[in-house]
Order: C-alpha cells, then sequence, then structure tokens
C-alpha cells in the first residue's frame, strides 16, 4: 500500500491517504496570521501502531517548511511529542 500525504485547504486538515483512496490519517489545523496551530491528530484505529501517525505529521511539517512563511504552533499532543523526538524540525517552532 502507497501513502500520500496532501494539505486539504478546504477541510483545513492534512490527510494521509492510501493509493486506495482510503483516509489514514488526519491532522486538524487553522492557520492565523503567520502561525499553523496544529491542533488534533488521528489515524483511523485499524491501522494503528504502524508508525502512520508520525509519516502524517512528518509529511505535514514538511509541506510546512516548503512553505517557508509560518511557524508552527503543536497544540496537539501528539505533534509535540513528535517534535519532542525530532529536533531537525525545531526550527518551525
Amino acid at each position: 500500500m502507497k501513502l500520500e500525504v496532501r494539505r486539504n485547504d478546504g477541510a483545513r486538515r492534512y490527510e494521509l491517504v492510501s493509493d486506495e483512496g482510503e483516509l489514514i490519517g488526519l491532522i486538524d489545523y487553522r492557520v492565523t496570521e503567520s502561525t499553523i496551530d496544529l491542533f488534533h491528530a488521528e489515524t483511523n484505529p485499524a491501522h494503528g501502531g504502524k508508525g502512520y501517525g508520525s509519516l502524517l505529521v512528518e509529511g505535514a511539517l514538511e509541506d510546512i517548511r516548503e512553505r517557508g512563511d509560518l511557524t508552527v504552533r503543536p497544540s496537539c499532543p501528539f505533534v509535540a511529542d513528535f517534535f519532542g523526538k525530532h529536533p531537525e524540525y525545531a526550527d518551525l517552532l
């Protein structure tokens, strides 16, 4: 199964989607001025324990880094924990 992280601006969330179109996980966000608040993340329980949540956060952060105009507020505990384990993303805070 191939997975893709994509930004869905209409729903204000990042989505982890399989090549079959299944929604594996999501991160809800809100943007205020130059900050993006990643405030809720969840993974489909059927796919838990496979590292998909971390893959989703990494993909979202890479997209935010590429945009280059936002800092991240990790309000979601899972996202905040990811930052603690991955100091290579500290520049986004």
